[in-house]
């Protein structure tokens, strides 16, 4: 699976696919609109970093491509693809415990912190992987 060129792109399904881990110069997109909200990604080999409204959703240090992003009340699901250990920072709901499954297996129960940051990693390679969240 290709990285995301353009930096942000909306799929026939409905998700959202962002991010370029292959660049080495920044690429900025903001104003994207989906669903009513403004989303902004900013995305590089360093990090990748979507941003809806203002406010952190995900973080991928070293950057990542992540594809068919959905996040709602209860779940959060998308695949992502990378160069290697990735460290994902999400935001989240605060003081809520997660579920964690990585391509099927489930690694166990995460806790998002003050403010709603949950961090955990991942393994990623150009094969994306199967990452899904879901409130417990």
């Amino acid at each position: 699976m290709a990285v995301i060129d353009e930096g942000i792109r909306l799929e026939n399904n409905n998700t959202i696919s962002f991010g370029n881990y292959e660049r080495t110069e920044k690429l900025k997109v903001e104003n994207f609109e989906f669903n009513n909200d403004l989303y902004k990604v900013r995305t590089h080999n360093l990090v990748t970093r979507l941003s809806k409204n203002g406010s952190l959703v995900l973080e991928a240090v070293p950057g990542a491509a992540v594809f068919n992003f959905i996040s709602d009340a209860k779940k959060t699901k998308f695949s992502a693809a990378g160069l290697g250990q990735t460290q994902f920072t999400l935001g989240l709901e605060d003081d809520t415990n997660y579920d964690l499954t990585v391509d099927g297996l489930k690694i166990g129960t995460v806790h998002a912190r003050f403010a709603g940051k949950l961090s955990f990693s991942a393994a990623l390679s150009d094969t994306p992987v199967e990452i899904k969240l879901v409130k417990r």
